[in-house]
């Protein structure tokens, strides 16, 4: 009873109006800052005297936020929005949706701030590097280097995407090249967006030595918050690929795009796929699939360690590639 007595005092001393989401902790600790998201019993919060803090469902007595959300039950598979959380006793929690509702902690699977489609500038990114170097019978070098950013701002959202592999057996060197690509979203409402992009890519070693490749097309987001970001692209391409044996090819391509990734037990690990496949209209090429899958655990609030692996396929009567990689390394995102 003292304890319960002593929470409803503070939450009733705690203005509000203060825009600072608040969260009561079961030892009697109160912290404030921002709520991110909520899952997999635990909540991200966004302090401005300590960064991100992630604190277990059962450390929680009660939150309170202004923010709108997106509050999901364990036997609700759509979830619902709320426009706000009220303390409640110790273990529960107002939702403010219209008529007030009261509900356990533990009754609640994921809590998330929906993002708005008209904001100011959002950019994120990640960074992966990735060097091994091996001794023995036969003396092995390998880099990998990859980066991926999006920056949005209101209906256009940027894309640029980069690689570098280089690998080297003795004095032999089996993978050698690099590429980038740009892509411009414009979004027409929260899901429905028209993209264009450019690509090139040079090789080395492989058949296909350079690809340029320019595309427009529908798209489709599945969904952008906290807890990842699902979309879908289909895409018509102007293709240009110049072969070893002095061969060219030009064909117009159809081909789909995806880009997943989800964060898991509140952002401590994170399981991610990209990658396109395509289908010339009419050529000598039969069909390529460019590929990317692999996880990444958080070590802090901006290095990850990363495991991923590579496909890349491309089947064609002047020549081909068919290259898997993988490689373990540390990223750095933002």
């Amino acid at each position: 009873m003292l304890s319960r007595t002593l929470l409803c005092l503070a939450v009733a001393a705690a203005p509000l109006t203060s825009l600072a989401d608040t969260v009561w902790l079961k030892n009697g600790d109160r912290l404030t800052g921002k709520i991110k998201l909520y899952d997999g019993g635990r909540l991200v919060l966004a302090t401005d005297y300590a960064g991100e803090v992630t604190l277990t469902g059962d450390k929680i007595a009660t939150l309170q936020t202004e923010q709108n959300l997106l509050v999901k039950h364990d036997e609700d598979a759509t979830g619902e929005h709320s426009k706000g959380l009220k303390a409640a006793e110790p273990g529960k929690v107002t939702l403010v949706n219209g008529a007030e509702e009261t509900v356990p902690l533990a009754s609640i699977e994921q809590i998330v701030p929906p993002r708005p489609l008209l904001q100011d500038w959002v950019w994120k990114g990640q960074v992966d590097f990735s060097v091994d170097h091996t001794m023995a019978e036969n003396d092995v070098e390998d880099y990998d280097v990859d980066f991926k950013t999006n920056a949005r701002h209101g209906m256009w959202r940027h894309n640029l995407q980069g690689e570098y592999n280089r690998e080297k057996k003795d004095d032999s060197v089996s993978v050698n090249n690099y590429s980038a690509e740009y892509a411009l979203d414009r979004f027409f409402d929260e899901h429905w967006f028209w993209q264009g992009k450019a690509e090139y890519k040079r090789d080395w070693v492989e058949d296909l030595e350079k690809k340029r490749t320019v595309g427009t097309g529908p798209g489709y987001q599945f969904w952008d918050n906290e807890l990842g970001a699902f979309s879908l692209a289909t895409l018509v391409n102007r293709n240009d690929y110049d072969f070893v044996g002095g061969e060219k090819d030009h064909f117009y391509s159809a081909s789909v795009k995806w880009d997943y990734n989800r964060y898991l037990l509140a952002k401590q690990f994170e399981i991610f796929t990209n990658g396109e496949v395509g289908k010339p209209l009419s050529s000598k090429v039969d069909y390529e699939v460019e590929s990317e899958a692999g996880i990444r655990y958080k070590l802090t609030s901006w290095a990850a360690l990363s495991l991923k692996g590579e496909w890349d396929r491309l089947s064609a009567e002047d020549g081909g590639v068919n290259q898997r990689r993988y490689t373990l390394g540390i990223g750095v995102g933002w």
